[in-house]
């Protein structure tokens, strides 16, 4: 199955449109799902959808949880069906009106590779016949698109790692990640934005927080943005680390060059 580009619907191996499913999770559950495709054509397809419930304040929906290829509509039956809200959905994405991405941004994060701040980037290099230098840079030699957000708060599920790098998770998990920390785990990468237990193979650590909750809106990434990991050396790690605990730095945000419709192939 192949994803289309754009608001396109993905496709199968025969090149036909693949029709979105409509499943009952539940009494109050409505589960819509796109394809079995990992693809940023596809997740903008989900996110679209569900700015349009969010912003158009649906009634009876009480919560939304989109992730790579499908959304969770958490419902009130009291106020309205699962029939109902299949008919909406299915009118808003047989005709989804005036309701464009958002222009393509990149969030640089400075990374300090190896050492005490990536434990794991020598066994990663090992693993694949690889140099730590040549970990490093393919790591950061390419944009990640953000899916979503989740297992803890701001964490964003980034798509586009290299082939080369995909490394299973520890088969020991650590009991404390700190909060920073850029991992890999199968094919994906990925940043713990607070301190956690967590079993990705740590290759690095950013100063930078993805998570505050004094900050509007408290995460700093969201669905439909791109990462972009900058190598840095320790002492300009400390720096940054130091401007932030002061409130002086501000993350840098660049437009997106590359054609925003790309698929997930780390081009």
């Amino acid at each position: 199955m192949t994803a289309g580009t754009g608001g396109e619907p993905a496709r199968d191996a025969g090149g036909r449109a693949e029709e979105p499913r409509f499943l009952r999770a539940g009494d109050c559950g409505l589960y819509v799902t796109f394809t079995q495709v990992i693809d940023p054509a596809v997740n903008r397809q989900v996110h679209r959808l569900a700015r349009t419930v969010q912003s158009g304040r649906w009634p009876g929906v009480v919560d939304l949880v989109p992730a790579y290829a499908s959304l969770y509509i958490r419902y009130d039956p009291l106020t309205v069906t699962f029939e109902e809200l299949v008919r909406r959905c299915r009118e808003q994405l047989e005709d989804p009106g005036d309701n464009p991405p958002e222009p393509a941004r990149v969030c640089l994060l400075p990374t300090v590779y190896g050492g005490e701040w990536g434990p794991d980037l020598e066994e990663v290099a090992r693993q694949h016949g690889l140099t730590p230098a040549e970990v490093v840079r393919l790591h950061a030699g390419r944009d990640y698109f953000v899916y979503f957000l989740g297992f803890a708060p701001g964490f964003p599920f980034l798509g586009g790692l290299d082939p080369r790098l995909a490394t299973p998770r520890r088969s020991v998990p650590r009991t404390r990640v700190p909060a920073g920390s850029v991992g890999i785990a199968g094919a994906q990468t990925g940043v713990y934005p607070v301190e956690s237990p967590g079993g990705w193979n740590l290759i690095g650590r950013t100063p930078v927080r993805l998570f505050d909750p004094a900050a509007s809106p408290p995460a700093l990434l969201r669905p439909g943005h791109f990462v972009r990991f900058v190598p840095v050396d320790a002492g300009e790690y400390r720096r940054i680390e130091l401007a932030v605990a002061r409130g002086a730095y501000r993350p840098q945000w660049v437009p997106r060059e590359a054609p925003h419709e790309e698929r997930d192939d780390g081009a």
